[in-house]
């Protein structure tokens, strides 16, 4: 086991101490969420990524997904689209009405109705492109610009080291990698050597994504990779624990205390109360099943408990019931 110096990562004139990032994930890390994972660590958290064109509307629900409360940490906003001066513009316009840290442009996402439209994963096949719309928002913007890429489209299409470059040359402040061609979505083992790669030829700093679930792979991605830090994403599914304990792990060499059974039950319920109070009930608790499904996963009995929680729409009862199972569970 190498131990890493923690040097911070300069992000523009940023400067973030942590070396793990929480991924931005639609569905997922929505405002609640971003509280628990700022609670439990996380000194950058992003939004979910919006829709370039639908801040330019004003859709309320796009805009929606921007709200953020910073608690002493920094805040990314992740936009998304097809057309360079639609997504420099919507830079401009989330730097002024929101303030947040940086923005994010997604060039990663796989998801058929992102793609379909040009956007997201779809620009790995389009590095002038990429250039484009980083040199625009750059230009347009006085806040940091980062960009998120994947390996490629397929295994014709490679092309994670020249979009990797191509947003390097046009002003990103960072890039981070996920391991996997848009072909592969999740699916297999991320290949860590094109980021690798990547982190060798460029310059400025490089985020390593992809199959991180525990300290000891952060460890292990940071060490045979050479990144600057690691992104998280379906390891905090459930378990927002893991930005601690990888941080834990790089700065003290040890393993940082899992939390028990109570711990991981009271944290879905506290959770779930802070969904309930931003959504209301009604959109609240069908919104927090999969989290909630998250949280007991691995734990005696989870399919049984995972089946009641799909059956109930009050959120009292809902409370009730994980606490009743975290009861079986600790007498048993």
């Amino acid at each position: 086991m190498v131990i890493q110096v923690m040097i911070m990562i300069k992000i523009g004139d940023l400067k973030v101490e942590s070396k793990v990032f929480t991924a931005p994930m639609a569905g997922v890390t929505d405002y609640p969420y971003r509280q628990v994972l700022r609670e439990l660590g996380a000194e950058l958290v992003f939004t979910e990524m919006v829709s370039s064109m639908g801040l330019l509307q004003g859709n309320c629900n796009t805009h929606d997904l921007i709200e953020f409360d910073r608690q002493g940490g920094l805040i990314g906003v992740q936009i998304f689209g097809d057309e360079p001066a639609v997504v420099a513009e919507a830079a401009n316009m989330v730097e002024e009405k929101y303030q947040p840290d940086l923005i994010d442009l997604n060039f990663g996402c796989p998801a058929p109705k992102i793609v379909n439209n040009g956007a997201g994963s779809a620009l790995m096949q389009k590095p002038d492109k990429v250039y484009e719309m980083v040199s625009e928002t750059v230009d347009k913007c006085s806040l940091p610009v980062t960009v998120k890429i994947r390996k490629g489209w397929n295994d014709d299409y490679l092309t994670g080291l020249e979009v990797a470059r191509a947003a390097e040359e046009a002003g990103a402040a960072l890039l981070t990698v996920h391991g996997r061609t848009r072909k592969e979505f999740y699916s297999g083992e991320a290949d860590w050597s094109i980021i690798s790669d990547i982190a060798d030829q460029l310059e400025i700093p490089v985020i390593g994504n992809g199959d991180v679930f525990s300290a000891e792979a952060a460890m292990d991605m940071i060490n045979k990779t050479g990144v600057n830090g690691v992104m998280v994403a379906r390891g905090i599914q459930g378990y927002p624990w893991l930005v601690n304990e990888i941080d834990y792990f790089l700065k003290e060499g040890i393993k940082a205390e899992k939390p028990n059974y109570k711990e991981r039950i009271e944290m879905a319920i506290k959770h779930l109360k802070m969904a309930v109070s931003y959504y209301g009930e009604e959109s609240a608790v069908p919104l927090m099943r999969k989290h909630l499904a998250w949280y007991i996963k691995g734990m005696p009995y989870s399919a049984r408990q995972r089946d009641e929680i799909n059956s109930i729409s009050d959120k009292g009862k809902l409370i009730d019931s994980l606490y009743e199972y975290l009861k079986l569970i600790q007498d048993n």
